[in-house]
């Protein structure tokens, strides 16, 4: 099952799509089906109530009552959830190494920390756009890049979680776009403090346009992934490659930390998945739609203002 969150008729609403042209509204749904819920009020109802949620969705999806159909064309697609925390990590050992030659490195070999545990930062959880919205330009950049991910929300509270549990906390998996403004990064990176206004600006994260249950496919998850630029296609890989996967990194970041639902952690750019890694960079008025298997396309446009 795929969710997602929109805007129509003056409030936000989850979806599930039926087709590319038709949606399910879901609260319209549990209304007409005589729920006694507000469960489906926005995404973050939906992941609190856990397993329950996902019960009443699907049993919802098989009626599709067509009083609460919604037609594609007319909603503004949302952030699938605004995320309570947010975490990005660098688990793509392709990636790295062309980035590292990229910046200038003389050895491109990923120090021996990135093998040992999953490296992450913590980003501006309030940046995030969805599918379709603009991407700002930012006043202080000239290189900006696209970045092609992949990442998981997590369903329920957890602390110390084992690897093998890690499915059992994954909500979902949707694409992650985290826009990086490589000038400003380059600035930064000798201070060896992580990525700051290398990353934090308004619109420069983006979700969507779905959420695809876990139920849908294997834990680790080995799904295709695709970057594309203009209509042509830039790179891409398989989530398969990921060094750490996402038990291995369940497991690292929740050791003596709670994690809550809610949380998004970004898996790090595949391998190509950028333009740094290609020698490429984007142009404002560029489109670029980043596809992953059984998830869907997230598909935006960068503006620079005057």
């Amino acid at each position: 099952m795929r969710l997602g969150s929109v805007f129509y008729g003056g409030k936000v609403r989850v979806v599930s799509p039926l087709d590319d042209d038709t949606f399910l509204d879901l609260d319209r749904a549990a209304e007409l089906a005589r729920y006694e819920t507000d469960t489906f009020t926005n995404m973050q109802s939906v992941i609190d109530e856990g397993e329950y949620g996902i019960e009443q969705a699907t049993h919802l999806l098989r009626r599709a009552n067509k009083r609460a159909f919604i037609n594609a064309a007319d909603v503004i697609f949302l952030p699938p959830v605004t995320p309570v925390q947010y975490r990005d990590c660098l688990v793509f050992e392709d990636h790295l190494t062309n980035c590292l030659k990229a910046f200038g490195q003389d050895d491109p070999t990923p120090p021996q920390a990135w093998y040992d545990q999953p490296l992450y930062y913590k980003g501006n959880r309030m940046s995030f756009i969805g599918h379709e919205a603009d991407v700002i330009w930012p006043d202080y950049a000239e290189h900006l890049d696209v970045e092609l991910e992949l990442a998981i929300i997590v369903g329920k509270q957890g602390k110390n979680i084992r690897p093998e549990e890690a499915h059992d906390y994954i909500f979902g998996y949707t694409i992650l776009n985290d826009i990086s403004a490589r000038d400003a990064q380059m600035r930064e990176m000798p201070g060896s403090l992580g990525p700051a206004k290398g990353k934090d600006f308004d619109t420069g994260n983006i979700l969507g346009p779905w959420v695809l249950t876990p139920d849908e496919v294997d834990h680790p998850v080995g799904l295709n992934m695709e970057l594309r630029v203009n209509g042509e296609r830039w790179g891409g890989g398989n989530s398969r490659d990921m060094h750490h996967d996402f038990g291995a990194i369940l497991a690292h970041i929740s050791a003596s930390e709670t994690l809550y639902p809610g949380e998004v952690i970004g898996s790090g750019t595949v391998g190509t998945g950028c333009g740094l890694e290609l020698d490429k960079r984007l142009s404002p008025g560029d489109t670029f739609e980043l596809e992953i298997e059984k998830i869907g396309t997230l598909r935006n446009r960068i503006v620079k203002p005057g």
